[in-house]
């Protein structure tokens, strides 16, 4: 499975025709939203197996599983580019310098970004079962989509590798499609976002 990921990143990347191309700064928006977003998305894959863990409800262990998968490849192709370019995986300065908020505050309790869950917030979610569970974690996805979405729009208008924009902006149709789907599961257990 990891070859088989391996080999898409290698021909997606190669398919905007980096190889020839000088690679992107390590303070380029493409190299900073590759880094965070990596970040952003191992939260997301971290709390869908959480609540796979603490529920039986096969509809929220299906977008569970969904929005576990569909991260850690997107995670992966990210990461995968860091490595075609020679760049550092790990940010030299504040996250989100690329979108010019290098100085927001530093995010509290582990949250180190827009959208993402503190340190507290995980360890309710290990400890709530069923469809407390389930609530707790469509609540925290969809908080953490809006966040996502947010870096996802500033890839979009600011990256300059074509794969990647054309990424970003499939992270943001499919987190807002994925955001009505939370609140409509909310909804059916009523719960409000």
């Amino acid at each position: 499975m990891a070859v088989a990921g391996g080999g898409i990143t290698a021909a997606v990347a190669s398919s905007d025709g980096s190889s020839g191309t000088p690679s992107p700064a390590t303070e380029s928006a493409d190299a900073g939203f590759a880094r965070d977003m990596a970040t952003h998305h191992q939260q997301a894959v971290e709390m869908s197996y959480i609540v796979r863990d603490r529920t039986k409800d096969e509809e929220i262990r299906r977008l569970a599983y969904d929005i576990a998968q569909t991260q850690a490849n997107q995670r992966g192709m990210l990461l995968g580019w860091l490595d075609l370019w020679e760049l550092p995986k790990v940010p030299e300065g504040a996250p989100m310098e690329w979108m010019g908020m290098g100085d927001m505050p530093p995010g509290k309790d582990g949250a180190l970004m827009p959208g993402m869950a503190t340190n507290a917030e995980l360890t309710k979610l290990r400890k709530l079962d069923g469809r407390a569970a389930e609530v707790r974690y469509l609540q925290l996805m969809v908080k953490h989509h809006k966040g996502g979405i947010h870096m996802a729009e500033g890839c979009v208008d600011r990256c300059e590798v074509k794969v990647e924009r054309r990424l970003a902006q499939g992270m943001v149709d499919s987190q807002e499609s994925e955001i009505e789907l939370m609140t409509d599961l909310l909804k059916a257990r009523g719960a409000k976002r």
